[in-house]
């Protein structure tokens, strides 16, 4: 039974191997080989970061499939599980050409409303002072409207002593002209006519 078993878990194992994916450590050229034991020449040269699937493997050699489609052998030493600081400064500097190239694309497409958003700022600046100073100049007037109120309601029924006196002195002088003239008719009618001053 446990014979059974232990076959089972090793016929099992190449199955597991399948899905691993490992890559060539960093700073390092490494032989594709036909030969499982690499003992013959490689037929291809792989850089450090090439990703790769493992078919089997044991201690020494893995039987590896590249992404495009590629068999062939390595040694297993070579391999790691981990991403090499290699293919990762790659992957984050494309990142990073990625991510500043849609922050100069941002920059230009929020361009414009923030230009628009400055306009209309300083449009509300310029029309808050002018609110402002309708409101001082309304409050002036009303003011001055209330003073105005209150000297009608005191002087309602009253002149102005500039038309008063005015209208006076009209009047005493169109009285004595009017008593000239009158004295001057009536002395010429008593006397035939003739003035006697």
């Amino acid at each position: 039974m446990r014979l059974l078993t232990c076959l089972l878990l090793l016929a099992l194992c190449p199955l597991t191997a399948l899905a691993e994916t490992a890559y060539i450590t960093d700073q390092l050229r490494l032989g594709l080989h036909r030969a499982a034991d690499t003992s013959d020449r490689a037929f291809r040269t792989l850089e450090s970061g090439q990703e790769l699937e493992i078919i089997s493997r044991d201690r020494n050699y893995a039987n590896v499939r590249l992404p495009d489609g590629t068999v062939g052998y390595v040694k297993a030493a070579y391999l790691v599980s981990d991403k090499p600081a290699k293919l990762i400064v790659n992957e984050a500097q494309a990142e990073s050409g990625r991510l500043q190239e849609e922050l100069t694309r941002l920059q230009a497409s929020f361009a414009q409303p923030a230009a628009t958003i400055a306009s209309l700022e300083k449009s509300l600046d310029e029309s808050s002072a002018s609110l402002a100073q309708t409101r001082q100049q309304l409050d002036e007037l009303t003011e001055q409207n209330e003073e105005y109120v209150a000297r009608f309601s005191k002087y309602k029924y009253s002149l102005p002593l500039t038309w008063v006196s005015g209208a006076l002195l009209v009047c005493l002088l169109a009285g004595f002209l009017g008593g000239l003239w009158w004295t001057d008719y009536r002395s010429r009618k008593r006397h035939g006519g003739i003035r006697i001053y």
